[in-house]
């Protein structure tokens, strides 16, 4: 059983000093603009609306919900909150070398963009690519994008892949993942920030609990077991 309640959240690390920065020069920008034209009352109403709102949005974008977790072996957890939107066989060729499940989360700017470790294990496989800016959903992103690639070994020693990309917002992958590493599920793994998408790479013969266009909560929704 999940606990369905969000407790509470908190700003991400890697969006501090983006709130700090964003705060600061509008602040400096609404002091500007009522200072030498206060005559434009409704233009600088507008504004400081407009300066809340988007404040307000960048918190929000950076937000980190505190989910309770019960961890469940050989089950496989989402790593981000999002949309389903592949579910396929493919060739996996950057560390496999043979075929898998793929399933892809599709990220919107409104979901939460922290990541989260899917299943326990070690951590024998992790390597950023640089790459395009393309459209996350494209399938050609998975292969051209800039991405993170992260491999887990499960106490069974089955292997999972779990893939950070990003896409035409995004420009920063920050992932804190490295070989040798035990990690845990539920435990943060990173985040894309302004973006955009996560591919999973399970086993054939996993049994996939989640469908197409399906949302779907990190550290929440059951996707497979295997």
């Amino acid at each position: 059983m999940y606990e369905k309640r969000i407790i509470f959240f908190r700003i991400h690390k890697e969006g501090l000093k983006i709130v700090s920065f964003v705060f600061l020069l509008f602040l400096i920008l609404n002091f500007l603009l009522r200072y030498f034209f206060p005559s434009f009352f409704w233009f600088n109403t507008l504004f400081l609306i407009f300066s809340i709102l988007f404040c307000l949005w960048i918190v929000y974008f950076f937000r980190v919900p505190q989910r309770a977790v019960i961890l469940q072996e050989n089950k496989i957890l989402a790593p981000a909150d999002g949309k389903i939107v592949v579910i396929e066989k493919t060739f996996e060729k950057e560390y496999f070398n043979d075929e898998r499940i793929l399933i892809s989360i599709f990220m919107s700017p409104l979901n939460v963009h922290v990541n989260w470790i899917p299943i326990s294990g070690k951590i024998v496989y992790s390597q950023y690519h640089p790459g395009k800016y393309k459209f996350a959903w494209k399938p050609k992103a998975s292969e051209e994008n800039e991405r993170f690639t992260v491999v887990i070994k499960c106490n069974d020693d089955k292997e999972i892949m779990v893939r950070q990309i990003a896409g035409k917002i995004a420009r920063r992958i920050v992932a804190y993942l490295i070989p040798d590493m035990t990690c845990t599920q539920g435990q943060q793994f990173g985040m894309i920030k302004f973006g955009s998408r996560v591919d999973i790479f399970l086993p054939l013969g996993s049994k996939i609990f989640v469908s197409l266009n399906q949302k779907v909560k990190g550290n929440k929704t059951i996707i497979a077991e295997i």
